[in-house]
């Protein structure tokens, strides 16, 4: 059987009765298992669940009378159309589902909302909740404290409820965590302040959460179920007592080298009874590489492509060069803001980096379901971290929404967050060495967050253009040398021209 769609109109849509491969479909962006349409000329490309792909191009929905609604999706259209049509008019989130959409009136309802039954059994509630009209009216949820527009209600109990929140199961698992996390009011989450929902890194306001009280790991409800967040698997399975540290938080990381990713040659005893390798195969390049401490001037790691620390090896033949601890990087590794595991490859040609938006080569982490790859950099990013341009702790998130950074005002997806206060670095800026050199420049430049001084007058002595004194920079205390840092770094800092 196959389907002509409308998002994919250069082949049809194949009909599959068992999907397994938990692809996210395109119309609800929700795993797909069972029946569903995809595209086979593409591999498997434009996956729809059946209903998602049989959905009407037209509506005439009760919520809103006067006009006929189009389906509408938000990723065909200009960024202005995108913005405005994400926000549901119902349950009054931002989603990038289809939806259908009023252009007179402006008025939209994602596929989910314009679906609902009139009647629902929860596990939040229960009993039976009813909604009895069709029509847009204010009220406070009584689950999570927010205001909407079209509740759900239980007329034993005077209970009104958002249909999201409905939706919530008693307990969930998330990817950025190793144990399932279960429904708790707020009020049983014992900490002196509100607590901070780990997967974006906001304070947690509303009645009810997702927790984990064995590790204290609280989540909004909202975002435990995005599925970008939303690991789906057979709770009862799952038992809690068995749960291990993710790869992501071992240890022994970079402690032992992999013999699939690098093959040690030749070792040598050191001085506390330890073997160390000093000559090895490493899959990245073709020749044997030796361990050494003579670091040359102004040359990066091919792996990394960052600037060579001791230890490292290099090659005797030609100007290859890798940290110790590239070396030891795993061939299979999850990462706490993907949710399936990457797999490690060399790529001389550039490519860009999913979490930073950067051009980038060398060693690079790949989903082999999606296709989406990591340069080292961002892969190696603590969940938390402390950063010298601020004076609180910083945390991984990744949100449906875009997040301004606090240095450079771009907004990305992927950010580092303080819990404390608003300030925010994109992984771009997160990752910006500390410190680097410049051509023959005889001094290393450290990374400035601040004016050097107080005298308003602010230029890069390489280029002779103003510099802008909230933005960071790169400074010569020796020389009084201050500089744009993409002066400094260039257009692309983690390229490495390969001779």
């Amino acid at each position: 059987m196959e389907l002509q769609h409308w998002r994919h109109l250069q082949h049809p849509l194949v009909f599959n009765e068992d999907e397994r491969s938990g692809d996210d479909c395109w119309g609800c962006l929700e795993p797909v298992f069972g029946p569903s349409y995809s595209c086979k000329e593409c591999r498997g490309q434009c996956i729809h669940h059946k209903s998602c792909a049989e959905l009407p191009l037209g509506l005439h929905h009760p919520s809103h009378p006067n006009h006929p609604l189009i389906l509408f999706d938000p990723y065909t259209h200009n960024q202005k159309d995108r913005e405005k049509f994400s926000k549901c008019d119902v349950c009054g989130e931002k989603s990038w589902e289809y939806s259908y959409c009023c252009y007179r009136c402006n008025f939209n309802i994602h596929i989910r909302c314009s679906s609902l039954s009139l009647t629902i059994q929860t596990e939040v509630h229960d009993h039976q909740l009813t909604r009895s009209i069709w029509k847009l009216m204010k009220f406070t949820c009584d689950f999570c404290g927010k205001d909407g527009n079209l509740p759900y209600c239980c007329a034993q109990c005077d209970f009104a409820i958002h249909s999201r929140c409905a939706a919530c199961p008693r307990r969930l698992k998330v990817y950025r965590h190793n144990h399932p996390l279960h429904l708790t009011p707020s009020l049983e989450v014992h900490q002196s302040d509100s607590p901070i929902c780990r997967l974006c890194v906001r304070k947690v306001d509303t009645l009810c959460l997702y927790y984990c009280s064995r590790c204290d790991f609280a989540a909004h409800l909202y975002c435990a179920i995005l599925p970008h967040n939303r690991e789906y698997i057979n709770l009862e399975e799952l038992k809690e007592e068995q749960s291990t540290e993710s790869k992501s938080e071992d240890p022994e990381l970079h402690q032992s080298f992999d013999t699939e990713i690098c093959k040690v040659k030749k070792t040598t005893m050191g001085e506390d009874g330890t073997q160390i390798a000093t000559e090895i195969k490493h899959f990245s390049h073709e020749h044997d590489l030796k361990l050494t401490d003579e670091i040359p001037n102004n040359t990066k790691c091919n792996g990394c492509i960052q600037s060579i620390l001791s230890p490292f090896y290099s090659c005797t033949l030609c100007s290859f060069f890798l940290h110790k601890s590239c070396s030891k990087l795993p061939k299979i590794k999850r990462y706490t803001l993907h949710p399936h595991p990457l797999t490690l490859s060399y790529q001389q040609a550039s490519f860009c980096c999913y979490a930073c938006g950067q051009t980038c080569n060398g060693l690079i982490y790949k989903c082999q379901k999606s296709g989406v790859v990591y340069n080292v950099q961002c892969i190696l990013l603590s969940d938390t971290l402390t950063h010298a341009s601020h004076e609180h702790r910083l945390y991984l998130s990744n949100t449906n929404i875009r997040q301004q950074c606090s240095s450079c005002n771009f907004e990305e997806y992927f950010v580092c967050r303080c819990s404390t206060c608003e300030f925010v670095l994109d992984f771009k800026c997160a990752t910006l060495p500390q410190t680097a050199w410049y051509n023959q420049h005889e001094h290393p430049f450290n990374l400035y967050y601040t004016p050097e001084d107080g005298s308003g007058e602010y230029y890069c002595e390489i280029c002779e253009e103003e510099r802008d004194p909230k933005q960071w920079f790169y400074y010569c205390a020796e020389c009084s040398f201050p500089a744009h840092r993409d002066c400094i770094l260039g257009k692309n800092p983690n390229v490495k021209q390969h001779i």
